[in-house]
């Protein structure tokens, strides 16, 4: 019988829990001591800020488990180690305003941390914290054989967002550090999390920067289209044409009534920037304000097969609303007003 998921992860776990019951038995140091050792000093020696541990576990976990644990708005730091290998350091929020308020301001203030997302500028001040913890780690565990899998990391570069971050890491199993912290006595509290590939021998030699750039340029093609679909649209309603001359149009005066012909409510038409008509509609109201149900597509098949009506495809069946009929004169007019 097929072993199930959880099966697996339980099991994965469980080899992870025997290796720390392990070491203790042994009454050596492990990764969880060496790292809580490691946040703490070098929180005191690069910022001047008291950091307790009060939660640390270890784990083994798949890509996709990883990507799971990533904090909404949180800052990903990508790590880079020996033989192009790739781990990543993500920090919750609160941690991060608070890592931030103490070079600037030096107080870390309870307030919890602003809705923003996280800046190249905030990576900046938070790598030389990074770099000392990862080395402050190193030498907790120099002296440890079997634990070669966390030495050599330092921080590499800062992700906007973690869509990439499946792209960046390969597929396969990490060692996640967990850590729940406290900073300045409480003042602000959250997790960081640290992952690193499991076996180095499982590492593919495929050049980092190049990964990197791979996975930012599928990061700018997302980021490109959701830009360009957001965009404004500018269509023009057009009601009726009227031809006249320049020197009708220079006689014009307040109060001048200019003839629109067969022009009717009932059929309005929907024009592109570059003069094309893409729908046609009634004009109408709705809640108030002016409004246009469409009600064809202007040209047939010949307006289907062009882009730009395709892009306005989706609006053939619009959701219903209550239009109430604008009262108008039959015989349509526009008026010139304005004063002398």
């Amino acid at each position: 019988m097929a072993e199930g998921r959880g099966d697996v992860i339980r099991r994965k776990l469980g080899s992870v829990k025997a290796e720390a019951q392990q070491r203790a038995a042994e009454g050596r140091p492990g990764p969880e001591k060496a790292w809580r050792m490691a946040l703490a000093r070098a929180a005191r020696d690069h910022l001047k800020l008291a950091m307790d541990v009060t939660r640390l576990s270890m784990d083994r976990v798949s890509l996709a488990e990883l990507l799971e644990l990533a904090p909404e708005r949180g800052l990903i730091s990508v790590l880079e180690g020996p033989g192009q290998a790739l781990g990543v350091m993500l920090i919750a929020p609160d941690v991060m305003a608070g890592l931030i308020e103490a070079q600037t301001t030096g107080v870390v203030t309870p307030a919890a941390a602003p809705d923003r997302r996280p800046t190249r500028t905030d990576a900046a001040m938070t790598a030389g914290l990074i770099d000392g913890a990862m080395a402050e780690l190193e030498r907790g565990l120099r002296d440890l054989n079997g634990e070669e899998w966390a030495l050599g990391y330092r921080y590499s570069s800062f992700l906007e967002d973690i869509r990439p971050l499946g792209l960046l890491l390969e597929d396969i199993p990490f060692r996640l550090l967990r850590a729940e912290v406290s900073l300045a006595m409480g003042a602000k509290a959250g997790a960081i999390f640290m992952a690193l590939p499991a076996d180095l021998r499982a590492v593919s030699k495929e050049p980092a920067h190049e990964l990197r750039a791979a996975a930012e340029a599928v990061l700018f093609a997302q980021d490109f289209t959701e830009r360009v679909l957001g965009a404004d649209c500018l269509l023009d309603g057009v009601l009726a044409r009227v031809s006249l001359t320049l020197a009708q149009v220079m006689d014009f005066e307040v109060g001048q009534i200019v003839p629109l012909g067969a022009a009717s409510v009932e059929r309005i038409s929907l024009e592109g920037m570059d003069g094309r008509k893409l729908w046609e509609g009634r004009l109408g109201q709705n809640r108030g304000l002016c409004a246009v149900r469409l009600t064809d597509q202007a040209g047939g098949a010949e307006a289907a097969a062009t882009p730009s009506a395709r892009r306005a495809a989706p609006m053939t069946e619009p959701d219903p609303i209550d239009m109430m009929e604008m009262a108008v004169d039959p015989d349509p007019m526009i008026w010139a007003t304005g004063t002398d």
